[in-house]
């Protein structure tokens, strides 16, 4: 072959390399413009749908703008079963859980396990306790109609959860940090159940954990104080605390990459009839929840003598004070909730103005001192002294009395707050999402 004609065919399959490249260029172009298109719409959907992790949670499950407004309140019957005796699940822990999506708000109310259902406490069984109700037939549903007819809140959905479960879920999140609030130092060879905690906070794996959630007192029959709870109550305020921790805990970002260690969990040792397509609707607004917002309390009765009750140790709730409580609990805060925002769209939002008065700030107290009498006294005194006190409740154990300056107060309007309660570190922690200006947390200094 001629130079000539090779030089020819080195220039046509130049051209021809040449003309591939640039059909490549244009393709991987289309490609780039349609992944930026792609990228631009989700980042779209994921602003509409409020931003950040929410927003990019809610987009990947398929909400719109709309999704969150039709959402009402969750209400859940969680149930903590005890599975170390063959045959017997008896229940630890008996809470109701609800959460709505739109005002981000929760409440956790403890039901004593000894609550008695029966019609006739003189005449009183330890089969007529609510916590034997599910060991009954294995099922949640004898417990969530016996909650119903205590409660009136007409609960459908329910979460059993086995010991196990908690075991597993605490050690898969790296373990979860708590203030274990005494000395616990108790032993059951029966149910091989041994717990032995110092108080103070601590790292706890889920081995721990169970201790501390089923401990009710020390082998000397002592148990937590009288300030915090004694016995029962002081062991479902623990439970309450700690579930808290772990919600907080669990919804860190690192453990996202755990989330299949977390549903292989789920997926064993946990009952519930909550539908996915119910669930997946509240998961992206949970992330964004603040556990200053959980209110917490106890279903309110007595433990008559067991004279009266045949020799049986049975709780007898108070229905004109539980009725009291639901009301408070679950519906008065959607009704305060409208009153703010219908006072902050007649006021002024500019709390730093010189014509700002008491009544115009609305605070919040948690009482994390460890006597459940300190919260009223709070509350009383900001109230004489002409503050607006909209939210109140529990929250971890504190040592020092805080006020938290939320939407930048004026600080002589903080350091009155301290004068009327009498003590207090005046911190600021402001919050555009907080839906109060001051929150104060009462410590053991108080």
């Amino acid at each position: 072959m001629g130079n000539k004609q090779r030089n020819n065919k080195n220039v046509k399959n130049s051209k021809k390399k040449k003309g591939k490249k640039k059909i490549w260029k244009k393709i991987l172009l289309v490609i780039l413009l349609v992944l930026l298109v792609a990228v631009g719409v989700f980042a779209y959907r994921v602003h509409i749908n409020g931003g950040g992790m929410t927003g990019m949670l809610a987009t990947v499950v398929g909400h719109d703008e709309n999704t969150k407004k039709n959402l009402g309140e969750l209400r859940v019957l969680i149930l903590g079963i005890s599975t170390d005796q063959e045959n017997v699940e008896l229940t630890d822990t008996i809470m109701v859980a609800s959460y709505n999506p739109n005002t981000q708000k929760a409440t956790l109310l403890s039901i004593p396990r000894d609550t008695y259902t029966g019609s006739n406490p003189a005449k009183a069984t330890a089969y007529e306790k609510i916590n034997a109700l599910y060991s009954r037939k294995h099922r949640a549903d004898e417990t969530l109609e016996a909650v119903n007819e205590i409660t009136g809140l007409n609960i459908e959905y329910y979460v059993v959860v086995k010991t196990e479960a908690l075991i597993k879920l605490v050690d898969a999140i790296g373990g979860v940090t708590f203030n274990v609030p005494i000395n616990m130092d108790y032993d059951d060879s029966s149910q091989n159940l041994h717990i032995h905690l110092k108080a103070g906070e601590q790292l706890l794996d889920g081995d721990k954990a169970e201790q501390l959630l089923r401990f009710r007192h020390n082998n000397n029959g002592t148990s937590y104080p009288e300030e915090y709870g004694d016995n029962d109550i002081g062991r479902m305020r623990t439970q309450r605390e700690f579930i808290l921790q772990v919600v907080k805990q669990t919804a860190k970002v690192e453990n996202i990459f755990k989330l299949g260690e977390i549903l292989d969990v789920a997926e064993e040792y946990v009952i519930t009839n909550i539908d996915f397509n119910v669930a997946k609707d509240y998961i992206p607004y949970v992330v964004e929840f603040n556990t200053d917002d959980l209110l917490t309390d106890t279903l309110p009765g007595t433990t008559p003598n067991l004279n009266r009750t045949n020799g049986v140790s049975i709780y007898v709730y108070d229905k004109a004070e539980t009725k009291e409580l639901i009301q408070e609990l679950f519906y008065d805060r959607d009704i305060e909730e409208t009153q703010d925002s219908t006072q902050a769209n007649t006021t002024s939002n500019d709390t730093t103005s010189s014509s700002v008065s008491k009544s115009d700030i609305t605070v919040e107290v948690l009482n994390g001192s460890g006597n459940s009498n300190n919260l009223q006294k709070v509350v009383n005194l900001l109230k004489g002294a002409g503050y607006r006190v909209t939210r109140t409740g529990s929250t971890n154990t504190a040592s020092k009395t805080t006020i938290v300056n939320k939407k930048n107060v004026k600080e002589t309007l903080l350091k009155n707050v301290k004068d009327v309660i009498g003590v207090g570190i005046i911190e600021n922690s402001e919050s555009s999402s907080s839906k109060v200006d001051v929150t104060i947390i009462i410590g053991k200094d108080y």
